[in-house]
C-alpha cells in the first residue's frame, strides 16, 4: 500500500507519530479518496489507504460522519476567511479595475473549491445521513463569499462598470456558484483554477457575442423555434403511470436517486417508496444499474433531441448558443431529479458511465460551434484553449437551480443571455 498512500497523502505511512499530524493525514487521505470515488468510500478503505488499522482510526475519529463533518468545517472555514479578507480589502484604497477585483475573488473561491474537492462534493451533492450536524452543514450556504462578491459588484455598479439592469444579488450568487463548480473538475480538467476562473469571469462580465443581441432578435431566431418545438414534445412523466409498474418504478427511482444520490440508494429503498416488494422491482426492471440506465437514457434522449435540432437549424452561432440555453433551462425545470443524478458523474473529469449524457459528444459539439462563431466574427474572445472555452461555456449555460426556482424560466433565460452572450458589464469600461 506504500505507493497509493504516498500519492494520496504526500507521506509514507507510519512516518507520523504525532496525533495531530496523524489526524491531518487521515483527513487528507479521506479527502482524496472521497474526491475520486465518492461518498461510498468506507472507513476500511480510508484506514487501508492511510496505512493504519481501522481500530487505530477510531482513536482519531469515532465514525465516517465525523471525518466528513471535519472536512466540511475546514472547507467552510476557508471560504469564510476568503470572504472576510475580500470584504476587508474593499475598505482599502485600490485603483485596480473592477474586473480585476472580481476575478481575484473568483480565483480565490475556485482555488478553495479545488483544494476541498471532497467537501465540495458533499455540499453540491450530499447523500443522506443520520448525523444532524452533517445534514445541516451540507445545506449551509457560503454567505461570506457571496456577501464579498455582492459588495465588489456594488462597487462596480457605483463606478459605472456593471450594467444598471442586472440584479446584483443574483449575479453574485451566479458567480460564486460558478467558481465553486471549478472544483468539480469538469470545467477545469487539466487547467489551473486561476486560468479557468479568469475565463469564466471574462465570459460572465463581457459576454461572448461581438455584437450583443437583443431579446427580441433572439426570440425570433430559427434556433430558438427549433428548441421550443422539441421542448413541446417532452412528456411530463414525473409520476409515471400507476397502471404500468415499470413506468411507476422508474418515476419513483428518479425521485429517490435525485433525493439521495445513486450511490447510496438501494432497490429496497425504491421498492418501499413505490409500495412494491423488492422482488417485484427486480422482476419489472432488473438491477439498480439497469434501472438507472432506463431513467437516464430517457432524459438524455430528450436533451439530445433539443441539441441536435438547434445545431441543425439555419441560425448564427450566437443564436444557437442562446437556444441551447433555453433547452437547458427547460430540462432543469422539468427534469430536476435527472439533473441532480447527473451531478454524480459531473464530479469526475471526464464524466464517465453516464448513460443519459455523453459529455464528450457535447464537448465536441460545443467546440465546433464556438470555432464557427470565432471564424465568422460573431464571437470575440481570447482563450489559451478551445477545449477550456467549450467546457466553460457548457458550464455557464446551465443556470443554478435555486436561481431558476426564484425567478422562473423566462427571467432565467434572460439572465443567461446577460451573463453568457451580452455580458453583465458595460463594454469599454
Amino acid at each position: 500500500m506504500a505507493k497509493p498512500n504516498a500519492l494520496l497523502t504526500g507521506r509514507q505511512p507510519g512516518n507520523a507519530d504525532d496525533s495531530g499530524t496523524r489526524r491531518t493525514e487521515i483527513l487528507q487521505t479521506a479527502a482524496a479518496l472521497i474526491a475520486s470515488t465518492g461518498l461510498r468510500t468506507s472507513l476500511q478503505e480510508i484506514a487501508d489507504a492511510a496505512g493504519i488499522l481501522p481500530g487505530s482510526l477510531y482513536h482519531h475519529f469515532e465514525s465516517k460522519e465525523a471525518i466528513l463533518v471535519e472536512l466540511i468545517h475546514r472547507y467552510q472555514a476557508d471560504l469564510d476567511r476568503i470572504g472576510r479578507d475580500a470584504q476587508a480589502r474593499l475598505d482599502e484604497p485600490d485603483s485596480r479595475p473592477v474586473a480585476e477585483k472580481i476575478t481575484e475573488l473568483g480565483s480565490a473561491i475556485a482555488n478553495c473549491a479545488v483544494q476541498h474537492q471532497a467537501a465540495l462534493q458533499m455540499s453540491f451533492y450530499e447523500g443522506p445521513s443520520a448525523d444532524p450536524e452533517l445534514m445541516q452543514l451540507t445545506q449551509q450556504q457560503p454567505t461570506a463569499i457571496q456577501e464579498a462578491m455582492l459588495q465588489t459588484l456594488r462597487a462596480g455598479r457605483w463606478s459605472g462598470y456593471i450594467k444598471p439592469d442586472i440584479d446584483l444579488p443574483t449575479l453574485a450568487d451566479r458567480i460564486c456558484q460558478t467558481m465553486l463548480q471549478v472544483g468539480l473538475d469538469v470545467m477545469r480538467h487539466n487547467a489551473s483554477a486561476d486560468q479557468v476562473a479568469a475565463l469564466l469571469c471574462r465570459i460572465i462580465l463581457q459576454g461572448l457575442a461581438t455584437r450583443p443581441p437583443t431579446d427580441a432578435a433572439l426570440d425570433r431566431s430559427k434556433a430558438f423555434a427549433a428548441a421550443a418545438e422539441v421542448i413541446e414534445t417532452w412528456p411530463d412523466d414525473n409520476d409515471g403511470d400507476l397502471s404500468d409498474k415499470a413506468a411507476h418504478v422508474r418515476a419513483v427511482a428518479r425521485r429517490e436517486f435525485g433525493r439521495k444520490g445513486y450511490e447510496v440508494t438501494t432497490i429496497r429503498d425504491i421498492a418501499s417508496a413505490a409500495g412494491l416488494g423488492t422482488g417485484t422491482v427486480y422482476r419489472v426492471i432488473g438491477s439498480k444499474d439497469e434501472l438507472l440506465d432506463s431513467v437516464m437514457r430517457s432524459f438524455g434522449k430528450k436533451v439530445e433531441a433539443g441539441w441536435v435540432s438547434v445545431l441543425r437549424s439555419e441560425a448564427s452561432p450566437i443564436e444557437k448558443l442562446d437556444a441551447l440555453s433555453w433547452v437547458n433551462v427547460n430540462a432543469l425545470d422539468q427534469f430536476s431529479d435527472e439533473f441532480r443524478i447527473q451531478l454524480a458523474w459531473m464530479r469526475q473529469s471526464p464524466p464517465t458511465a453516464n448513460p443519459g449524457w455523453s459529455y464528450a459528444t457535447r464537448l465536441r459539439q460545443m467546440k465546433s460551434l464556438l470555432s464557427e462563431g470565432i471564424r465568422s466574427g460573431d464571437i470575440s474572445i481570447d482563450t489559451p484553449s478551445a477545449a477550456m472555452l467549450a467546457r466553460c461555456v457548457i458550464g455557464v449555460q446551465w443556470i443554478p437551480e435555486n436561481i431558476l426556482r426564484a425567478i422562473g424560466k423566462r427571467a432565467s433565460l434572460v439572465f443567461v443571455r446577460d451573463t453568457t452572450l451580452r455580458g453583465a458589464a458595460v463594454r469599454g469600461k
